[in-house]
């Protein structure tokens, strides 16, 4: 779909008196306007455009604009926006493109108010019902002489007359001809009128105006003579009798009967095949991987091997050397190849000159235009080209012209860099081109309005039409024109229309056939498989075959129509009969398209979520709050009762192990307070855990109050021991008899230095033998200063501020430096044991000493002090696990393990140690299958290439992000940091006081990035999975909204028929190595039958079980590898599932392992001998080897195909038991799983990324081309360093393969391959940095970076590398933190 959207500021319109008498007479009802071309039809329809929107009558409908090309959808279009301020969209493409999508469909129209289309499109709109002709306000047809027949304005008016005349759309018409031929037996005036619900106006008022500004040109009739049948300088024999043309394949698609004149037809004849002969001397994939793995991968240099590029049509090499014999003659053109055209051009040249000659094929159009750029007596006074359409195959000189190129010819002919135009009739009407001097028929004219449309390009006064007749044929206007296209008036009045009541959904003879071509199209089909098509067969009768490769039984492959008078009207009628016949099977939806619509998919209607911004502000459950009542939860530190949690929602008891410590969090109970001191009592507890954490978290202030508290208990209670609390306020701090410490247990003692306020140490001893006049050892902290009192007096100067005076006398204090905690991170899974999140203890473990005289007991416990420590941690747990617990019930999830859910549900933002991103990597395998299966076996006659959109449509990010949307899933996730310094768990910032808090919910805003709400979709059902594998997944799923089909686990769903008979003896050892006996023998035959190898049924072939099986090797290589690499990061898993469930490592395993090729049914010769080539080549690498080259092989994908149709027939053929399908798949890819490893090579992009980020060179990128100018993908890669491209071309079957070698070859030269292009000799970018000053920060890096140019290059390789390297995830290490708070 093309979509250009622009809205303009309203220019003035200054219309003439002619165009205004029309205006006004379209405004009391429906007509066609009659006016010559060029004066001015189109701004008549702006100003009736800008009158139906002021109408009241308009509002929330839009106007259709419709135009019969393609070219002209731009030029109305641009024309309207020009002269309006309304919201102009312009579409044009056929009816395979965009036409599923109807979310897409129904925002383009709610913001648009003029859409400029062509006819097909709109009609293709309402077909499906993404819109409706009541919904219109004005219709405008352009060029609507065409509502004729079958064109797609007369369907168009077909439904316009369904719709009741109240709701139709206004209409207005504009054409220069009002009958397409002066043969009344065909279309009429009347009939058009009749058509198009309208009455012909014209001007009547204003003549004089309008004959002055629509000139007649001057007609000339010219004769020439026939051409001649030999050319004297022609070469004897002719290229015709040299080669047997019945020996050049169909592919070659060159139209011989087409060909008009001997010299013609040999320019055609020779240009045309030189093109031919360049696209079939390209090699075949398979040989070009193997010239790249010779050249790239096993040596470094490589002889061009001519021999290889023509072995697909040997005979191709003979007709090379014919035409290069007739290369001198046709390089060179006379002046004499077409008089009569030479001598009009010269007649009418002058300075200004502008010219069209009309010709009705395009391979004419090409030729004459090749023929007059090599006439010498017109070279530096003509510049010529060729205009044709765009439509059908844009190979060859005969074939279309790509609409890019055709808007570019149109432009160079309005600018004047081309001054004559080869066209066929798609110059005829509508484009606006400049008036020429001369417009010439080359051809004779089939119908009156190309008379009309082509001479009304002539429109200088001086302007001259020419009509080339050859004698002795007269002048014909009329022909036969299209007169195949006839519809008899008994046949028209047999036509049906089929409504869908629940859309409006309307299917018409008109539009049957196309509809059923888009669904064959939709077929997948490899290289060696025909594009899929309807066959239709029979004259007045006619019957249609579909496609064996649909899944339906054979009875609903072939339809039968009824008797017509015409071979098209009866194509027609059966491709109606048959469409409504599989709208019926559901193969066609209730929008009458081949993939069901989001209501059948159990899809929310709008997956877009235009409002959702990339970071999304949103409220997120807490149970931290301030309530009237408020609960007590007891904490047992290694099994002893310490003290208790004190907030206003309930907690779950909670575990929590950290650094050797147990801690348990009893159950809740309700705090008792006394009514008349609850303030006070409410106070105590905000002050003793204010001043607990100012002392061992953070010495920030608290801004706001404190939504929970750590408090002391009454012994044998859950009651808060108030008195305990207040004794601690009154005296934090106490003077103490020294002299008798030494009774007392060491290391359970704490106490602060007055001179260092805000630090907690814990006492050790007292050192008697020691004084501040001592002298410190040489490995203590104090070491290098005379004595303790100057290494003191030192560090007071140091701090810039008053410091008292150091004692002379008295006993040192021996302490250690107890350091607070500012991360709440804690530990969740064993998998992180490795991690070091701790980060608790001071680095310098040597023990402080300071004068007695500075030292005083702090009079909180020991072990409440340690409680404090961990109190942040403790409390990220228990939020955690209350998050999660109301997760599990707000959501409605079956028991998923709560630290499962608590990792699915954090976010990486968070920095805790984990997040979801590796249960997010498995929960979408597990996705992608569940979703497969209940695709399958919903729609089970819907075929590959419908379901794979199904699915894609269901398991995308949008629809994901809409579920979680409509479920409030951003509720319960956990994006809070770690760091603690400023404490999270407070009120409202709008209340300050205590005494302002008497109720706060339990919420609190938080902000997140969008793409969260997908991630930790799929992460929740990668939680369910390995809580309680599929069937817990598929109960996940089904909460969450997801089209898995309903809760109930597939064997209960999903039942076959008791099995018929065993597998066939032929597959025995099949059998024997997968370790599994087949009980449905059809099933393992359907999947070892490829679609050349059709036997009927409803599986036909591998194809279909293949759609879903790819999902089954996917959970099965994930599960393996979550489970042996705890520590992998979810990138690392993603990277070794693609080395894995990849077509070359398949097809390895299909072939070393089980020898699925000897098994294939196949009847297609190219297929076979390719397979048979590539079978030594897998036979001779290790496992290794192809899971780490697997990126330089390309084995035919039939190869893989066959092992995953296999493994889905054992699924299907087991009732569904995924765990022995999962047992058998793990066993029979042993030999790659083993290989598979974090510390595996990078694949050589991400490995040359690196390498590249490392150097330093700023200045690589990668230059994509295409390898053939017809080609409409990229498929070369140059590697270009420092404007030097070091290596390529390099073209491969995709861009992905050649820049995979590209990356290996050019990282192998740039460091020590070619001496000329290494790096260190063509790269100066260290000595710019050096020299250069950046004072500006580095840009974010982003994963949409565009590798083709230098600075995305050089983004794509720092993302890469700093994904290499934190290949240990997020984990928040706040040292910097840490020593703030500490320092």
């Amino acid at each position: 779909m093309t979509l250009i959207s622009n809205c303009q500021s309203d220019d003035v319109l200054v219309p003439r008196q002619y165009q205004e008498e029309i205006f006004l007479k379209s405004q009391q009802g429906n007509v066609i306007a009659v006016l010559d071309t060029g004066t001015g039809k189109t701004l008549i329809s702006a100003l009736l455009i800008k009158w139906v929107v002021a109408q009241t009558s308009s509002q929330k409908k839009v106007i259709i604009f419709l135009v019969p090309k393609v070219p002209l959808v731009e030029q109305q279009g641009n024309f309207i926006a020009k002269h309006t301020a309304l919201r102009v969209e312009r579409l044009h493409s056929d009816i395979s493109a965009g036409v599923m999508d109807r979310t897409w469909w129904g925002n383009l129209f709610a913001r648009s108010d003029v859409l400029v289309m062509t006819g097909q499109i709109f009609l293709n709109i309402l077909t499906h019902s993404h819109w409706s002709i009541d919904k219109v306000s004005l219709l405008v047809f352009d060029e609507c002489h065409h509502a004729r027949k079958n064109h797609p304005y007369t369907s168009i008016m077909s439904i316009y007359r369904a719709c009741p005349e109240t709701s139709r759309p206004k209409i207005f018409g504009m054409t220069a001809c009002p009958t397409w031929s002066s043969d009344t037996r065909q279309t009429t005036p009347a009939d058009l009128e009749k058509e198009l619900n309208s009455k012909f106006v014209t001007v009547r008022e204003h003549l004089e105006e309008l004959a002055h500004y629509s000139s007649k040109p001057i007609e000339v009739i010219r004769e020439f003579p026939p051409p001649p049948q030999t050319y004297l300088e022609y070469p004897i024999p002719h290229i015709w009798s040299r080669f047997d043309y019945s020996q050049v394949p169909a592919s070659v698609e060159i139209p011989w009967q087409q060909l008009n004149s001997v010299f013609g037809a040999e320019l055609f004849l020779y240009s045309d095949l030189q093109t031919r002969i360049s696209e079939l001397s390209h090699p075949r994939d398979v040989d070009e991987m193997e010239l790249l793995r010779t050249r790239y991968l096993y040596t470094d240099t490589l002889e061009e091997n001519n021999g290889l590029l023509m072995h697909r049509i040997p005979e191709m090499h003979d007709l090379c050397d014919i035409l290069a014999e007739y290369q001198p003659f046709f390089e060179r053109v006379s002046d004499g190849e077409d008089p009569c055209l030479v001598d009009i051009l010269l007649e009418s040249y002058t300075p200004e000159f502008h010219g069209i000659v009309f010709v009705d094929r395009r391979h004419i159009a090409r030729v004459l235009s090749s023929i007059i750029s090599r006439i010498p007596i017109l070279k530096g006074i003509i510049s010529c080209a060729s205009c044709v359409g765009h439509g059908g195959d844009e190979k060859g000189i005969g074939g279309g012209m790509p609409t890019k190129r055709q808007r570019q010819i149109v432009n160079d002919f309005r600018d004047g860099k081309i001054n004559l135009l080869i066209a066929t009739p798609v110059a005829e009407e509508g484009l606006d081109f400049p008036a020429c001097d001369i417009i010439v028929r080359f051809d004779a004219m089939q119908d009156m309005v190309g008379y009309v449309q082509s001479r009304g390009r002539a429109r200088r006064v001086t302007s001259t039409f020419v009509v080339m007749v050859q004698r002795p044929e007269e002048c014909e206007i009329e022909g036969e024109g299209d007169s195949c296209d006839y519809v008899y008036p008994t046949d028209l009045a047999k036509r049906e229309c089929f409504l869908v009541p629940s859309t409006g959904a309307i299917l018409t003879y008109n539009t049957a056939i196309g509809l059923l071509g888009h669904l064959c199209a939709l077929i997948p089909c490899d290289a060696f498989t025909p594009a899929q098509k309807p066959r239709y067969s029979g004259d007045f009768v006619s019957t249609v075959w579909l496609p064996s490769m649909l899944p339906l039984p054979r009875e609903h492959l072939v339809y039968e129509g009824p008797r017509k008078h015409s071979k098209k009207e009866a194509k027609r009628a059966v491709a109606f009969k048959a469409v409504k016949a599989l709208y019926a099977l559901g193969v066609f939806d209730d929008h009458l398209l081949p993939a069901h619509s989001k209501a059948e998919l159990e899809i929310d209607e709008d997956q877009s979520q235009p409002d959702v911004p990339e970071m999304m502000d949103v409220v997120v459950i807490s149970p931290w709050a301030l309530r009237p009542k408020l609960w007590s939860h007891p904490i047992i530190m290694n099994e002893k009762r310490i003290a208790g949690i004190v907030t206003g929602t309930p907690l779950p008891p909670t575990e929590l192990v950290w650094d050797g410590t147990a801690l348990v969090l009893d159950a809740a109970q309700l705090v008792y307070l006394h009514s008349d001191e609850e303030f006070q009592q409410r106070r105590l507890m905000q002050d003793y855990t204010d001043l607990g954490l100012w002392w061992r978290v953070s010495s920030r202030p608290r801004r706001s109050p404190l939504s929970c508290f750590l408090v002391p208990l009454v012994p044998n209670s859950c009651q808060p021991d108030f008195r305990e609390m207040e004794r601690f306020l009154k005296q934090p701090y106490s003077e103490f008899d020294w002299m008798g410490i030494h009774k007392c247990a060491d290391d359970h003692t704490l106490v602060i230095n007055n001179a260092q306020h805000g630090r907690l140490f814990l006492l050790h001893r007292i050192r008697f033998d020691l004084t501040p006049l001592s002298k410190p050892p040489m490995d203590s902290r104090e070491a290098g200063f005379e004595t303790y009192r100057e290494y003191h007096n030192w560090c007071f100067r140091k701090r810039k501020c008053p410091f008292p005076e150091v004692p002379t006398e008295g006993p040192l204090i021996e302490a250690t430096l107890i350091l607070k905690q500012t991360s709440r991170a804690y530990q969740l899974l064993p998998r992180n044991d490795s991690v070091d999140v701790k980060m608790n203890l001071d680095e310098d473990a040597r023990p402080f000493l300071f004068p007695l005289a500075f030292t005083r007991l702090f009079t909180m416990s020991e072990e409440m002090s340690s409680l404090f420590g961990f109190f942040p941690r403790l409390l990220h747990r228990v939020q955690d696990v209350w998050r999660a617990r109301n997760a599990r019930i707000g959501l409605g999830l079956p028991p998923i393990l709560d630290d499962h859910l608590i990792e699915a549900t954090t976010l990486p933002a968070a920095a805790a140690g984990f997040n979801n991103q590796r249960l997010e990597t498995l929960g979408d395998s597990v996705l992608k299958l569940c979703t497969s299966v209940h695709l399958y076996n919903k729609f089970p006659y819907c075929h590959e290439g419908q379901l794979d959109h199904l699915r894609r449509r269901s398991i995308s990010n949008r629809p994901l992000m809409a579920r979680a949307k409509a479920i409030g899933l951003e509720h319960y996730l956990n994006v809070e940091g770690q760091n603690v310094r400023i404490w999270p768990t407070v009120v409202a910032d709008d209340s300050p006081t205590l005494q302002d808090v008497t109720y706060s919910d339990r919420i609190v805003k938080r902000r997140m990035a969008r793409r969260s709400l997908q991630d930790c979709m799929e992460a929740i059902i990668g939680a369910g999975y390995l809580s309680g594998g599929i069937p817990m997944a598929i109960q996940v799923g089904s909460a969450l909204g997801l089209n898995f089909g309903g809760p109930g686990p597939w064997q209960m769903r999903y039942t076959l028929q008791p099995h018929s008979q065993p597998a066939f003896s032929r597959y025995t050892e099949l059998q024997d190595g997968l370790g599994y006996e087949f009980q449905h023998a059809e099933l393992l035959q359907e999947a070892l039958m490829h679609s050349s190898f059709w036997s009927g049924g409803k599986s036909n072939h591998y194809g279909l079980a293949d759609f879903r099986v790819e999902a089954v090797v996917d959970l099965v290589v994930m599960t393996y590898l979550h489970k042996k690499f705890p520590q992998a990061n979810s990138g690392q898993l993603s990277s070794l599932r693609s080395r894995a469930v990849c077509g070359p490592v398949l097809a390895f395993v299909a072939v070393r392992v089980l020898n699925l090729h000897k098994f294939l049914l196949a009847n297609n010769s190219e297929l076979i001998e390719a397979i048979e080539k590539y079978i030594p080549i897998l036979h001779a690498m290790s496992s290794r080897d192809m899971v780490l080259q697997s990126w330089a092989h390309d084995p035919p994908k039939t190869i893989s195909d066959i092992l995953e149709s296999v493994v889905a027939a054992i699924l299907i053929d087991s009732g569904y038991n995924l765990d022995k399908t999962m047992c058998i798949v793990e066993a029979v890819m042993q030999c790659v799983l083993e290989v598979l490893s974090p510390d595996l090579p990078p694949e050589p992009v991400s490995a040359f990324f690196m390498w590249a980020a490392r150097s330093g060179c700023k200045r690589i990128h990668f230059r994509k081309s295409c390898s053939r100018a017809e080609s409409k993908h990229n498929d070369t890669i140059c590697v270009v360093v420092h404007d030097t491209v070091v290596v390529g071309p390099v073209t491969a079957s995709s861009l992905s393969v050649a820049r995979a070698f590209a990356s290996e070859r050019a990282r192998t030269i740039l460091t020590t391959a070619d001496p000329e292009k290494a790096l260190i000799r063509i790269c100066d970018c260290k000595e710019q940095d050096v020299c250069a000053v950046d004072t500006e920060p580095a840009p974010e890096p982003q994963d949409d970076v565009d590798d083709a140019t230098e600075i995305g290059f050089a983004t794509a390789a720092r993302i890469v590398l700093e994904r290499f390297r934190n290949s240990q995830g997020d984990i928040e290490r706040p040292g910097e933190d840490l020593k703030d708070e500490n320092s």
